[in-house]
């Protein structure tokens, strides 16, 4: 197959506003190296690491909410998830799907012509459960915002679905995040979880995949989007940030509050907890800054867990639950690639249900 020198592709010229987001018509076409894929990207998903790791919102000098514009200051030491320095000019970008068009040295010719998802989770090859050893595709190494893109082999997952690619670019990086953090929070049949921000990527995919588990959900989002919402299959929805979330509740009990939301409303979560149980975050898109009694974290005998870096079996759970047909995407518009600006704005303002995606 006869392949370009170069590329499309959107690249973030550094911490800021949307103006660092500039398309490059001429970008060069990179090589997989040895181990890797070049993957010929059919669509690339939005997420909010792009739109925090562009502003610099992960640096622990930044304590306001996300906003996806630029902060006054941002420390370079610790401006990304992972707490260290980003380079640029980098191409972001982590939930492609797409296909393979061909292989650097070591891997299988037989896997061009693949149809593929990414698992965004870079890991060493000796150590692949040391957390400390992990980078992220679209952060720490050039990813999806572009016609092509490589990555190691074993993070391009064959996929056997009759979904588009800008359906399948929903999954990746919102579908890992809930199920590590139902995972993580050890999330059966007997469990009853909160999901605030529920009309979101992730929020979204948390319901579905705790459904999945048997457990019974009760979600929280704006009224506006309660028919969207209950198309997912909770068991219960209650506005946004009821003021008496107790009495919203009624009888149920929650054992689980799967948040990605935080901010101001935060400890009305924790206070419903039931004794015993379990509170997992893995964002704050409402703010990073909470407050906590303590007395009610100890004398509950709750249990907090954070979720970033996910377990091994995750994304490959997911492909196994995209091919039975156990969870659907939640796709709530596409934007040509040129458009970036406009799908993150879009993204940023969150009147939307489910993910965004992009297609060169």
């Amino acid at each position: 197959m006869s392949l370009p020198a170069t590329m499309r592709a959107v690249v973030t010229m550094g911490h800021g506003d949307l103006d660092q987001l500039v398309l490059h018509p001429d970008w060069p076409r990179p090589d997989p190296e040895p181990g890797e894929v070049l993957i010929r990207v059919g669509a690339c998903g939005l997420n909010n690491t792009d739109v925090n790791t562009r502003s610099g919102w992960y640096s622990k000098t930044v304590t306001d909410a996300t906003t996806g514009g630029a902060f006054d200051e941002v420390g370079e030491d610790d401006p990304t998830w992972g707490g260290a320095p980003i380079t640029f000019p980098r191409i972001q970008g982590a939930d492609v799907c797409g296909t393979i068009v061909a292989v650097g040295a070591g891997v299988d010719a037989a896997r061009i012509g693949e149809r593929v998802i990414t698992d965004g989770w870079l890991r060493d090859a000796d150590a692949p459960e040391d957390m400390n050893k992990t980078g992220y595709f679209g952060s720490e190494r050039n990813g999806g915002f572009a016609e092509y893109t490589t990555i190691p082999s074993s993070n391009a997952l064959d996929v056997n679905s009759t979904l588009s690619d800008a359906e399948l670019a929903t999954f990746s990086c919102s579908y890992s995040t809930a199920e590590g953090m139902l995972t993580r929070a050890r999330v059966t049949a007997d469990d009853t979880v909160l999901i605030p921000g529920a009309s979101g990527g992730v929020g979204g995919a948390l319901v579905q995949l705790a459904k999945r588990r048997g457990a019974r959900v009760i979600a929280i989002a704006s009224e506006g989007k309660h028919s969207d919402v209950a198309a997912l299959g909770p068991d219960m929805i209650l506005p946004r940030a009821p003021a008496h979330l107790r009495s919203a509740l009624g009888d149920e009990r929650i054992t689980v509050v799967a948040d990605v939301v935080g901010g101001p409303y935060w400890p009305s979560l924790i206070d419903i907890l039931e004794r015993g149980g379990r509170y997992t975050c893995s964002g704050a898109i409402a703010g990073p800054m909470v407050s906590l009694d303590l007395r009610t974290f100890y004398l509950r005998d709750l249990t907090f867990t954070g979720s970033t870096v996910i377990d091994l079996e995750v994304m490959p759970n997911i492909v196994r639950y995209i091919e039975e047909g156990a969870i659907k995407p939640s796709l709530a518009a596409t934007y040509p690639l040129e458009d970036l600006r406009a799908a993150q704005s879009a993204f940023i303002a969150k009147e939307h249900t489910g993910n965004i995606v992009v297609t060169p």
